[in-house]
């Protein structure tokens, strides 16, 4: 491993780190497939508790669940992010996101049509309330469910049936993290920040369009997880089995 080497891995993988995603478009691309450059990014990487995953026009750098250097825990995560104010409104964000996962992730003809038209936030609360309403209907006849699922499914159900139902003035409430277009808004601003999603019409009837980045996020890496089909086996009810439209 020679000096000069070094210097285009740590390019790449500082790169990496500031973008999270590098496409083809970038000078680093090619550099990264030079066969000791790639094998000195992913030692860095792997040193550093991150994870790299090679799509085809993109490589996208990831931060591993535990161990990482980069991990951060739920105070930090409120430090980075305003509007993750509470343990419970953060674990109803990750709700709201899987939610969110589990729409565009069904099968080819839901990721055409959400890269279309995306998810409006106005369809993100009706499935999440769904969503809550079906696991508050469990939790009545099997109390222990969330826990079995390692899921603290009561203050999920108990901080959302809890938050005040917005008007359809999207214009009188975005402001309001207190809401559940409010939160629905914050959860979206996250993925944003990541680079992951689109966010349109903000001001009228704000939509998240899903970014091919996300998808091969979840091609790549989240597959593999155990954790993320159960989630997503979690956050479907008969009412989103029977849903077509999403758009509106």
């Amino acid at each position: 491993m020679n000096a000069e080497t070094v210097k285009k891995a740590s390019a790449v993988y500082f790169t990496l780190l500031k973008e999270k995603v590098i496409d083809e478009s970038s000078e680093h691309f090619q550099t990264y497939f030079e066969p000791e450059v790639r094998q000195t990014v992913l030692l860095l990487a792997d040193e550093s508790g991150t994870y790299i995953i090679e799509a085809p026009k993109r490589i996208h750098l990831v931060v591993q669940p535990t161990g990482s250097t980069f991990a951060t825990n739920f105070t930090h995560m409120k430090d980075k992010h305003k509007q993750v104010e509470t343990k419970k409104h953060f674990h109803l964000m990750s709700v709201i996101i899987m939610a969110f996962l589990a729409t565009i992730d069904r099968n080819q003809a839901a990721k055409i049509r959400t890269k279309r038209e995306g998810i409006s936030y106005y369809a993100l609360e009706r499935q999440v309330n769904d969503l809550i309403l079906n696991w508050e209907s469990i939790l009545k006849s099997e109390p222990t469910y969330g826990e079995e699922k390692r899921i603290d499914m009561k203050d999920v159900v108990t901080t959302w049936k809890f938050m005040e139902v917005d008007t359809d003035d999207y214009g009188l409430k975005k402001g309001n993290r207190r809401t559940r277009i409010g939160l629905i808004a914050s959860s979206m601003r996250l993925l944003e920040t990541e680079g992951l999603i689109v966010i349109l019409d903000r001001d009228d009837i704000p939509k998240a369009i899903p970014k091919q980045e996300l998808f091969e996020r979840i091609e790549y890496l989240y597959h593999d997880y155990d954790r993320y089909e159960l989630f997503k086996k979690l956050m479907t009810t008969e009412e989103e089995e029977h849903a077509e439209n999403t758009s509106n």
